[in-house]
């Protein structure tokens, strides 16, 4: 069978059956497609070719070009599942099965302050009391980010019918296509509220035609809680922009998306005494292993404050 339309195969298999995100199999298809490319430059064209060393080559080569070990983690993870498949369905020995890759490094996120984050959340404040629809629908993302710790992806995802106001509730679409409520406070909820009364309509009118109901009908966009420039869904790369640009003026390195506000969510719920089973299903773990990362964070704050803070450090 033919190395690409096996792939092809595999990933309309991998969406149907396994329901997962649209993050999750951009990923895959990116990682495969150059698995397909490397295979094709070594002569490989037929999923009979596909052998362990040539995965390992490919992963070698990789890394040799300057690939980060959790980017080598990921393709690894993508060429065994699609070995698994094609020896589940038949088509071909299992060749990845003893496939490894470098451990990813274990970096602790980054983290802001409270104070930080107030600070970030009062200029988002400010310039969203002039009333433009932008500006009051930025602080209403910023707010809700930070007050349920939402992945990017499960943020822009959002509908109207999922926003409840009165129980400041949300209900999120995560990894694994999983549905979960998750609570919000009342600063955010005063911010979507002004958002959704003078911000989102004046958005949803600049929509072309039916894209986001503008003329009366249900756009492919009307259901979104948030809304771009053109009326359209809001993007997570303009979500990305936004924080970016917010934590540009900040101290600190690290990164600077809006997975440090998720990160930030999680080590001040530790902080206030939250306990790590609560915090693990408002970020949606599906292991408790994964949460525990923000105890460790934690845990160097405390070990920071207590060097610059105690005369006998």
């Amino acid at each position: 069978m033919e190395l690409e339309r096996a792939v092809d195969a595999f990933l309309e298999h991998f969406e149907l059956e396994r329901g997962v995100s649209a993050n999750t199999l951009r990923s895959y298809r990116t990682d495969l497609a150059g698995l397909v490319a490397f295979a094709e430059s070594q002569g490989v064209t037929d999923v009979a070719g596909l052998g362990l060393e040539l995965l390992r080559d490919w992963l070698w080569h990789a890394s040799q070009a300057g690939a980060a070990k959790a980017t080598l983690a990921r393709r690894s993870s993508s060429a065994r599942a699609f070995t698994a498949w094609l020896a589940r369905e038949g088509i071909a020995p299992d060749s990845g099965a003893r496939l490894r890759a470098p451990k990813s490094d274990s970096h602790l996120p980054r983290v802001l302050t409270r104070g930080q984050m107030d600070d970030l959340l009062v200029r988002l404040e400010q310039r969203a009391d002039a009333g433009e629809a932008g500006a009051l629908r930025d602080l209403a993302v910023v707010e809700l980010l930070y007050a349920s710790a939402l992945r990017v992806s499960e943020l822009v995802g959002l509908d109207l019918e999922g926003l409840d106001l009165e129980r400041l509730t949300v209900r999120v679409r995560g990894k694994g296509d999983k549905e979960r409520i998750v609570p919000f406070g009342v600063p955010a909820a005063r911010a979507l509220a002004k958002y959704l009364e003078y911000g989102r309509p004046v958005l949803q009118a600049r929509a072309p035609d039916g894209a986001a109901g503008s003329t009366g009908g249900a756009g492919p966009d009307s259901r979104a809680l948030f809304l771009g420039a053109t009326g359209r869904r809001l993007g997570s790369r303009a979500v990305y922009s936004l924080v970016s640009s917010l934590l540009s003026t900040l101290p600190g390195g690290g990164p600077a998306g809006p997975h440090t506000l998720r990160h930030s969510a999680a080590t001040h719920l530790l902080d206030g005494g939250a306990d790590l089973r609560s915090v693990q299903e408002l970020l949606g773990h599906a292991s408790l292993g994964t949460t525990q990362i923000y105890t460790h964070v934690s845990a160097e704050r405390l070990r920071e404050s207590y060097r610059t803070a105690h005369p006998r450090a």
